[in-house]
């Protein structure tokens, strides 16, 4: 599941990068998912999120603050990085080729009430703010923390319930994620994708995952498979191609043919996913910054220029992330607390 998580990372870091590109649409188009790459990584949290748990005994205070060590000190500092990126200028004005896109993953200035917007960010509540309260607030200063917002969310909710029951845990979060899609329309209009009823169906399955590979039985995945997918099917085909994807890999975990998510490249590409995944929009728009005006709007040498920097500096900026601090924070929590493994499937 490491190279699962580091060939996601790359994914998406390449479909935040490619829209600025004068790139065939036809090379570009197989990138512009990566909202149902995020929703594997959903996926990936509910499977693996009931070990730290576990480790904590089901104490919900321990156990969140140590998602708070985990996740805060390399966010916090991507998070500054973006608001100064964001006060320094747009770089789309030297990129006029640039279509909706692009436009919709780097902010052109500073938000109103921008105040209001850090805080949010701070406490990681711009997923559950409603639109007409902070409008568009889970995207206003860095992109990608949308995702982190809803996961926090979920842990907190984990916590706080402290499931013992797996299964029947990720059923009631499928029916969350059905009343909210199949509900008012007005409901999800005041929310974003970043509410987390939005994307309780993909928690679910990896829940329910958890509770198969664990022997409490099939039912509740099979349920789950089929519900997300189901789910799916009212908000787009890509949506609804995820519990496939998912059940798809779960499958290469068991076949010979899954090996190619344990080379190192995509090994190493998982460890240093979550810096990746917030880092490389930051690091694109830094770059665009210095390069854009030298291109004098030539799409073509702009590509040329920009692409391959943008990709190894991201790649660069996640492995000192990662060593540097992250790293370093998990060799700490392994000193205190000892790894729960879970339990395999029983024959």
């Amino acid at each position: 599941m490491d190279g699962l998580r580091g060939a996601l990372a790359a994914y998406v870091m390449l479909g935040h990068m490619l829209p600025f590109t004068n790139l065939p649409a036809a090379f570009i188009a197989p990138f512009s998912h990566g909202e149902a790459g995020v929703d594997l990584f959903f996926a990936l949290s509910g499977l693996v999120l009931v070990n730290s748990l576990e480790r904590f005994d089901y104490a919900f205070w321990p156990f969140m603050a140590a998602r708070a060590r985990r996740l805060l000190p390399v966010y916090y500092i991507v998070l500054a990085a973006s608001i100064v990126l964001l006060m320094l200028g747009n770089p789309l004005t030297a990129l006029p080729w640039v279509g909706t896109g692009g436009q919709h993953i780097w902010e052109a200035a500073p938000p109103a009430q921008l105040a209001w917007h850090i805080t949010a960010h701070i406490l990681l509540l711009q997923g559950i703010i409603p639109q007409g309260v902070l409008a568009y607030a889970y995207v206003t200063l860095l992109g990608p923390a949308w995702s982190l917002s809803t996961e926090w969310q979920f842990y907190a909710l984990m916590g706080a319930l402290a499931p013992r029951r797996l299964g029947w845990f990720a059923l009631g979060l499928l029916a969350l994620s059905a009343a909210y899609h199949l509900g008012p329309p007005a409901l999800m209009g005041q929310f974003s994708r970043a509410f987390l009823p939005d994307a309780a169906a993909f928690f679910a399955l990896g829940l329910a995952s958890a509770a198969w590979l664990r022997g409490e039985g099939w039912v509740p995945f099979a349920l789950c498979l089929a519900g997300a997918g189901a789910l799916g099917l009212t908000q787009g085909t890509e949506k609804a191609l995820v519990p496939l994807a998912w059940a798809f890999a779960l499958a290469a975990q068991r076949q010979s043919w899954g090996k190619i998510l344990e080379c190192r490249f995509l090994q190493y590409l998982g460890a240093i996913s979550y810096p990746l995944y917030l880092v490389n929009e930051p690091v694109g728009r830094a770059l665009a910054m210095l390069i854009g005006p030298f291109a004098h709007d030539d799409p073509r040498l702009f590509t040329l220029l920009w692409l391959i920097p943008a990709i190894l500096v991201s790649l660069g900026a996640a492995s000192l992330l990662h060593h540097g601090v992250e790293a370093r924070i998990m060799r700490t929590r392994k000193k205190n607390y000892p790894r729960v493994i879970v339990r395999p499937v029983q024959q």
